[in-house]
């Protein structure tokens, strides 16, 4: 492994500005330090597992490090870690779900192809449910919730490998389009690469599309769930900009240009959430 043992960690230039959905933006003040460490970490474990320029082994060695400090057996390597292994102290939240976030992170660093939709997935369950579900067990939700966020979470996964298939095939050679849609479709991974969306990769995507319209009416739900009265509005944004979001890419290009959100989607996002405040 080429870094030091005072730090594994890799940092990209990204934060939470760079998200699709709100970082803990709205949750209750003495929550928001508890929110913000988890996402450092996982920002950081991400970006080790999305580096272009680190090979597979010295990505999972990295991520065996950030794990050890986590768990209380290390103090050295991952400073994010150990921010949040602090904050996991004081909440009395587990480390199970920062751990499973690393199983996907792993799987990344040696994985660049998914076979089917099952697949990917299943691969949201590690990479995207776990941050839900952190979340709520951070503000004392019960687990009657977990299922809405998965939803909520998955999609929010699916979405961002739509927006992301040509960056991330361009710099990682990873693609998480299924690969039996793809040959169905009469499409591969050339097409990916194109300037352009091709009939064949827009099946594709409508058929992803069309399962994160599923996980969104699933999602929708998730609010009504949640006690804490900052949490559920800030969820019911999360909700709206999903929505929007799969409603941008039915109609974008994501091969021409990343298709992202507006202004105005998170405007009325907000203004359609606000209802929860009550």
């Amino acid at each position: 492994m080429s870094a030091t043992i005072e730090n594994v960690e890799l940092w990209s230039g990204k934060g939470s500005g760079d998200e699709n959905f709100p970082v803990g933006a709205i949750v209750r003040p003495d929550l928001r330090p508890h929110v913000h460490a988890f996402y450092q970490f996982a920002r950081n474990a991400d970006d080790i597992a999305d580096s272009e320029t680190l090979g597979a082994q010295d990505k999972i060695d990295r991520l065996d490090v950030m794990e050890a400090v986590l768990m209380g057996h290390s103090e050295l390597g991952s400073p994010s870690a150990l921010g949040l292994r602090r904050s996991l102290a004081a909440t009395g939240v587990t480390a199970d779900h920062a751990r499973e976030l690393l199983i996907a992170f792993r799987q990344d660093a040696g994985k660049n192809r998914y076979a089917s939709w099952p697949e990917l997935y299943d691969y949201c369950r590690y990479s995207a449910m776990p941050v839900g579900r952190h979340v709520l067990d951070l503000h004392g939700e019960d687990r009657a919730s977990w299922s809405p966020s998965d939803a909520l979470c998955a999609v929010l996964q699916v979405l961002n490998h739509v927006q992301d298939c040509k960056k991330d095939l361009v710099g990682i050679d990873r693609c998480y389009l299924p690969d039996d849609w793809m040959r169905e479709a009469g499409t591969g991974i050339d097409d990916v690469l194109g300037a352009a969306e091709t009939p064949g990769l827009r099946r594709v995507f409508s058929r992803l599309l069309d399962e994160c319209d599923v996980l969104n009416a699933a999602g929708a739900g998730l609010p009504r769930h949640v006690r804490d009265r900052r949490l559920r509005v800030e969820t019911a944004v999360i909700v709206r900009l999903a929505s929007r979001l799969t409603a941008r890419l039915r109609r974008g290009d994501p091969v021409a240009r990343r298709v992202k959100l507006s202004k105005i989607d998170a405007v009325f996002s907000v203004v359609r959430a606000l209802r929860y405040a009550a």
